[in-house]
């Protein structure tokens, strides 16, 4: 399976009773598959997988599962501590139909690189599907190092690694010595990089709600291979990509965004807390400044 295109991990719109608002889950589908995504993520961070039970994550998969219709193709999140609990995901992730499955490394235990792989492969082994890799140290604790890389390597079902360490020597690393991993963006303010460096991917939180304008710097970058106007997009996305990387209130940002949509995601699951009223406005702002200067760059009337 290629990885390419833009992957949105999609969030988990709730009530203030913390019930999923199955109405606004819709609305959500629809929205990215409206604007262009190429496929789906199914309890990632950003869907606040690791607030939610496995019955509640296993809904879900089966829930976008009947509302995508097979319109885009569906990866479902297996992460958890214990591989055993990450192999239930994954089996439930096959069972479901799910078209491929996402691996991080296991959070807080911190294990080895040969730890990690040991971790994947059992995953593997248990489901035989296509995997997405998820290497995002600053959640996790560690990186899938060389090491891992390798051992992984015994596999093909290792198809595709979504790179959010933020280190662009890694991104170096992977492009030149691991050309078979599908490479996709996980660190939004490097997505012009990644795709300078033979990327075809980005997973990208903000495409919840502007799927527009994540797939024009796609189709700039990847499809007409124009960085004179890739460059000219990044730098009009920038402020946004500040904005939500900034204080700890990424999905209260992502969920907001929604809003501006006119799809209510409603709260985030505590401990976290929703934006407050200065939050929401500077991020409107940005919003509507970005959509403007994309939508003269790429010639739509705004």
């Amino acid at each position: 399976m290629q990885f390419e295109g833009i992957w949105t991990p999609i969030v988990t719109p709730y009530n203030d009773d913390f019930t999923v608002k199955e109405q606004e889950l819709a609305e959500t589908v629809e929205l990215l598959i409206s604007g262009g995504v190429h496929g789906i993520i199914v309890a990632g961070t950003t869907g606040e997988y690791y607030a939610q039970t496995f019955e509640e994550r296993v809904w879900l998969m089966q829930h976008i599962k009947g509302l995508v219709k097979g319109r885009v193709p569906l990866v479902g999140g297996t992460g958890a501590i214990r591989t055993e609990e990450s192999i239930e995901y994954a089996k439930a992730a096959k069972d479901i139909g799910m078209d491929a499955i996402l691996v991080a490394t296991p959070p807080y235990a911190v294990p080895t690189g040969r730890e990690v792989a040991l971790h994947a492969l059992a995953i593997d082994r248990a489901v035989d599907m296509p995997v997405m890799l998820y290497n995002y140290p600053g959640r996790m604790g560690v990186n899938m190092d060389e090491e891992t890389l390798d051992r992984l390597g015994r596999s093909p079902n290792f198809c595709g690694i979504k790179e959010s360490s933020g280190d662009i020597n890694r991104l170096h690393m992977i492009a030149r010595d691991y050309p078979h991993l599908g490479l996709l963006c996980g660190m939004d303010d490097q997505a012009l990089e990644f795709f300078a460096w033979g990327a075809r991917g980005w997973v990208c939180a903000g495409s919840n709600f502007v799927p527009e304008a994540h797939v024009a710097l796609y189709q700039a970058c990847v499809v007409e291979g124009d960085y004179t106007k890739g460059r000219a997009i990044m730098s009009a996305m920038m402020p946004l990509m500040r904005v939500l990387e900034q204080g700890g209130k990424f999905i209260q940002c992502i969920k907001h965004g929604l809003g501006t949509r006119g799809i209510e995601a409603g709260p985030p699951r505590k401990p976290l807390q929703p934006l407050n009223k200065d939050d929401k406005r500077a991020l409107e702002e940005v919003i509507r400044t970005m959509n403007t200067a994309i939508a003269k760059i790429t010639g739509e009337a705004k």
